[in-house]
């Protein structure tokens, strides 16, 4: 499907891209929106190959997302800024990963608990004792607006990634 056409960055190291998602805290959810594309950063899980995340069961986001609209989630960390003597050749060292893909709303909510109590897991490890379960989230709602919460999951049609790792010496020192 997709493919990145500056092959000297293509990273196809399938475990490094693996820990690389299990490992970031922040990614992009790009759709379609009424008039201008909708980009939305948001805390997410790498699980069982999909992407999870979750947010208010109401807003711009969940209405586009229920319509199950084919996505990209961007994932990216910039490590630093290479030097070079030539100024045109300084560089940026990152990791990027893109995903592919259709979103759907999770309606079952033993996968909804699981995927939430990943994600509570990612964030805040070991400070909860009790996982979650299906009948806190069916019944749960939210003390801002009473909304409930939605979980959606992104299962990839196509993963790309890039990388242009540097040594610690070639980065700029401020």
């Amino acid at each position: 499907m997709n493919k990145v056409k500056y092959v000297q960055r293509d990273c196809k190291d399938q475990e490094k891209i693996e820990k690389f998602l299990k490992e970031s805290r922040t990614g992009v959810i790009a759709m379609n929106g009424d008039d201008y594309p909708y980009a939305v950063p948001v805390n997410f899980v790498w699980y069982e190959g999909s992407i999870f995340f979750h947010g208010m069961g109401s807003g711009k986001k969940v209405d586009i997302l229920c319509e199950e609209p084919p996505v990209s989630f961007t994932v990216y960390e910039e490590i630093g800024t290479v030097t070079d003597p030539m100024p045109c050749n300084a560089d940026t060292s990152y990791m990027s990963v893109m995903l592919f893909g259709k979103i759907e709303k999770v309606v079952d909510f033993e996968i909804a608990a699981t995927a939430l109590w990943k994600l509570v897991e990612k964030y805040l490890p070991s400070y909860y004792k009790k996982p979650l379960t299906a009948s806190f989230i069916e019944n749960y709602k939210s003390s801002m607006d009473g909304n409930t919460t939605a979980v959606f999951k992104l299962t990839p049609e196509d993963i790309t990634a890039k990388e242009n790792q540097s040594e610690e010496s070639e980065l700029f020192k401020n």
